[in-house]
């Protein structure tokens, strides 16, 4: 594990850490099921670490903690500590995140192959916005499917109300997406900032190996 060295890597570490008392906790209680759970989470965790030492990618402290902190309230205080349950709008709430970061996601794949000096590739602000659109909301679907496949195979309750909380789920994945894509639109078009696209020319100004020739 790295060395702490900004705010970001401090509050990763604190994450951690509860996850950590929460899988000692799951063991003495013998919660086997939230022991895999937050055993998956930690690692999930670790993975931005891992890339960085491992393919030499210098990702953004706070797209990390971003990640992270989505995986510890879906993942751990969603379904671990009942969350979704106790909460009626933590779903919710996710989702709409969910969708933000999906959008991001699919911004980044397409902006990165327009500054990649190794792919002749120009495309309009518009279809960036329209790609990062869709593509946020394809994986909402794919989500909705495994949750509806799990449910059926093992017996689990990640739909919760079924197709009511599927296509709720899918509105507010929908209006997260639009809010990136719009916001992504503007940032081509106008040249209108943010602290998200700051983070993402520093991303492609770290990686020189990756997006340069050659």
């Amino acid at each position: 594990m790295k060395k702490p060295q900004t705010v970001f890597d401090w509050i990763t570490l604190f994450l951690q850490a509860i996850l950590i008392l929460g899988l000692i906790l799951s063991v003495l209680e013998q919660q086997w099921l939230n022991v895999v759970l937050t055993i998956t989470v930690l690692t999930m965790t670790a993975l931005p670490a891992v890339m960085e030492r491992r393919f030499h990618v210098q990702i953004p402290a706070e797209f990390e903690l971003l990640a992270i902190l989505f995986v510890f309230a879906s993942l751990f205080l969603g379904e671990v500590r009942d969350y979704y349950l106790r909460f009626w709008w933590w779903d919710i709430v996710l989702h709409t995140g969910s969708g933000l970061m999906l959008g991001l996601t699919g911004f980044l794949l397409v902006y990165i192959l327009n500054q990649t000096d190794r792919i002749q590739l120009h495309m309009n602000p518009g279809f960036v916005a329209l790609f990062s659109f869709a593509f946020a909301m394809g994986a909402g679907a794919i989500w909705e499917i495994f949750e509806f496949g799990m449910d059926n195979l093992f017996g689990l309750n990640m739909q919760k109300s079924g197709l009511r909380d599927t296509m709720w789920d899918l509105i507010v994945d929908a209006i997260g997406a639009l809010i990136f894509s719009v916001t992504g639109y503007l940032y081509l078009k106008r040249g209108w900032g943010s602290p998200i696209f700051r983070s993402v020319e520093r991303f492609l100004k770290a990686n020189p190996k990756i997006f340069s020739r050659r």
